[in-house]
C-alpha cells in the first residue's frame, strides 16, 4: 500500500506540474533530468525515449495533467482509506483498482510496455490483497453491528 501512496503522490505532483509549467520549463526539466545519463551513455534507451517524446508530452499537456491528478488524488484517497481501516475504502479500491488494471491492459494490447506490464502485475495483486483483507473484515464487521 505505501507504494501505491507513494505512486499516487508522485502522480499528483507530476500532473500539477505539468499543467503549471511551460513548455519551454518542461522540456529543460526534462532535459535536465537525462542529460548526466546521456554524457554517460548516449544510447541510454529510457533517456532518449523521454527526449523524443517531450514533444508529444508537451502536446498532451492537459489530458495527462488531468489523468495523472485524477488518477493520483484516488489512488491516495483509497490508500488513506485503506490504511485507515475506512470500510468503504475496501469495495471502492477493489472496484478502481481493477478498473485500472484493466485500461492498463488495454494499453497493453495496443502497445507493449514492460513498465506498464508490471505496474499493472503489481496492482492485480494490490487487488488480491485487498479482496482478501476485505473478506477478514466483513465477519468481524457483522460480529460488532
Amino acid at each position: 500500500m505505501i507504494a501505491k501512496g507513494v505512486d499516487g503522490a508522485l502522480e499528483l505532483i507530476g500532473g500539477l506540474l505539468l499543467l503549471i509549467l511551460s513548455p519551454p520549463a518542461i522540456t529543460g526539466a526534462i532535459l535536465f533530468l537525462v542529460q548526466g545519463e546521456l554524457k554517460e551513455d548516449p544510447t541510454d534507451l529510457v533517456a532518449n525515449l523521454l527526449v523524443r517524446d517531450t514533444g508529444r508530452i508537451i502536446n498532451s499537456r492537459v489530458p495527462a495533467s488531468s489523468f495523472l491528478i485524477l488518477h493520483g488524488a484516488v489512488k491516495l484517497a483509497l490508500v488513506v482509506g485503506l490504511a485507515t481501516n475506512k470500510f468503504w475504502s475496501y469495495p471502492a479500491a477493489i472496484v478502481v483498482f481493477t478498473a485500472f488494471a484493466i485500461y492498463q491492459i488495454c494499453q497493453l494490447v495496443l502497445q507493449s510496455s514492460l513498465f506498464l506490464g508490471f505496474v499493472t502485475a503489481l496492482d492485480i495483486v494490490v487487488v488480491f490483497l485487498i479482496v482478501a483483507e476485505y473478506r477478514l473484515l466483513i465477519p468481524a464487521r457483522k460480529r460488532d453491528q
